[in-house]
């Protein structure tokens, strides 16, 4: 099975670019209701799959003795944009585990929340780790090596694939995909990112949203995650970005995330089912237009709402500002979305 032709991209009336992929709906068991292109296709989640990541640090009741709060649980699931609001809960988790932002080992990168990047252009300032979207996430993976080690050198290679950190979190990430022995890569963040099929990942996603069969351990510390993910949703991401917009107008129905290379993952919580989908070419731009209209088949948002306007139908716009084209779902997604009664 091939990757399908799920984006489209328009000049005028004519395709000029075609943006193919795969996308898979599934349920806690794994038993996939809908798909376009490939269930099996192996993939790097990315960043899409951060709440999973990010569950060992609640099982353990780590947060409980480090006193973190919702707000720091948030900031372990997010890729946020280095704004003022995460960069004070990633500072106040620092002092929580006593330990300095040279800790963190996943790099600097300028932030993408425009205020912070201008506070620095004008400062002449570098940016830190704390600006980097995966802050929060290797916060969490230093807390548990605070907490299961008494060696003073157990936070110097906590992203090491080796270390007990990492062997948690992928033992964590078999158990909820169901996917065993995976594969590995460097994350942009250089913490190892795990391979599973797109099945497995929207089968993680329906776990989470319906953990029913999960031991009461699991189910607790999923819902904290959940809870504060939703109650939370600008820290996810930031004010302007994609999934904060969608996890705030859901009311409570979604939890969506974001993954580098065209990566998206969602939990349709009120459906108990779970959804992933990767473009192949790794386009933000197709990915961003296929979530919005797969949301709208399934009957979370309406076509003419304003809010996702722009993402559904993407406007192309030339140098002059006048409006050449549009980015927008194939005939064929529409198509089958027709079908879906899930």
């Amino acid at each position: 099975m091939v990757p399908e032709r799920l984006v489209e991209v328009y000049r005028g009336d004519l395709v000029e670019s075609i943006h193919f992929g795969h996308v898979v709906i599934s349920n806690n068991i794994g038993k996939v209701l809908a798909y376009w292109g490939n269930p099996a296709a192996l993939i790097y989640p990315r960043s899409s799959c951060k709440i999973i990541q990010a569950l060992p640090l609640v099982e353990v009741g780590l947060e409980r003795g480090f006193s973190l709060t919702e707000e720091h649980l948030a900031l372990a699931c997010a890729s946020h944009s280095g704004g003022e609001i995460h960069l004070n809960v990633a500072k106040d988790w620092l002092q929580k585990i006593k330990l300095d932002e040279k800790d963190l080992l996943c790099g600097p990168h300028l932030p993408y929340d425009k205020i912070e990047l201008k506070k620095l252009k004008i400062n002449n300032e570098k940016p830190s780790p704390l600006h980097n979207n995966c802050s929060g996430k290797h916060l969490g993976f230093l807390t548990i090596a605070q907490a299961i080690s008494k060696k003073s050198d157990s936070k110097k290679n906590y992203i090491d694939v080796d270390h007990t950190v990492q062997k948690i979190v992928k033992k964590t990430f078999e158990d909820i995909t169901g996917f065993l022995n995976p594969d590995y890569a460097l994350d942009g963040c250089s913490a190892p990112n795990f391979a599973c099929s797109i099945q497995s990942l929207a089968k993680a996603m329906a776990v989470f949203a319906n953990p029913e069969n999960l031991h009461i351990n699991r189910i607790m510390s999923i819902a904290k995650l959940k809870n504060a993910v939703l109650s939370h949703p600008e820290l996810i991401a930031g004010s302007d970005r994609l999934c904060t917009k969608i996890i705030k107008k859901s009311n409570g129905r979604l939890i969506v995330k974001v993954g580098a290379e065209g990566v998206y993952t969602a939990m349709l919580l009120d459906k108990g089912l779970g959804m992933a989908l990767k473009i192949s070419d790794g386009s933000k731009r197709a990915a961003e237009c296929l979530i919005i209209t797969l949301l709208v088949m399934l009957g979370y948002f309406k076509k003419d709402d304003q809010d996702f306007l722009n993402y559904l139908n993407t406007p192309i716009y030339n140098w002059s500002e006048k409006k050449t084209g549009v980015i927008r779902a194939s005939d064929m997604v529409w198509a089958k979305g027709k079908f879906l009664d899930i």
